[in-house]
């Protein structure tokens, strides 16, 4: 992991840079090791940053900040990655939703994950298709 205060040139504007964007008072952990490559760093952070803060980059995101939260802790939780998973609790809870409200997503979270494993498992065919336009 680089330290803030080991951090130099791009890693250090990054590091800046999230911490102004995310509101911190420090740079997380991933972001830390992330920098041990700082092109990589700059590859995702640039990605995330145009995604999840794309006010930001001056773009407008068809789905509100807490939409984009709850998709990603949903897809943190599915994937089994702890450090996201308590990374997006933490950013939902910030954002508003309440103790019932996570536990509604956790809910939905864990009911498609059984019944997405029920149809991969049976091969069902799909049947119900989006339009397409």
């Amino acid at each position: 992991m680089v330290s803030e205060d080991e951090a130099s040139g791009k890693a250090a504007a990054i590091f800046a840079d999230i911490k102004a964007t995310k509101g911190l008072s420090f740079v997380p952990n991933f972001w830390r090791v992330l920098a041990t490559n700082p092109d990589h760093l700059e590859l995702v952070w640039t990605n995330l940053k145009t995604l999840m803060h794309p006010e930001t980059v001056g773009r407008q995101s068809p789905l509100d900040p807490l939409t984009r939260e709850i998709i990603a802790l949903a897809v943190s939780a599915t994937n089994g990655c702890a450090y996201c998973t308590n990374s997006h609790t933490a950013a939902v809870r910030k954002l508003g939703l309440d103790t019932e409200g996570l536990g509604e997503v956790m809910a939905i979270v864990g009911l498609f994950n059984t019944t997405n494993t029920l149809a991969d498992g049976y091969q069902v065919q799909p049947d119900v298709l989006p339009p397409l336009d």
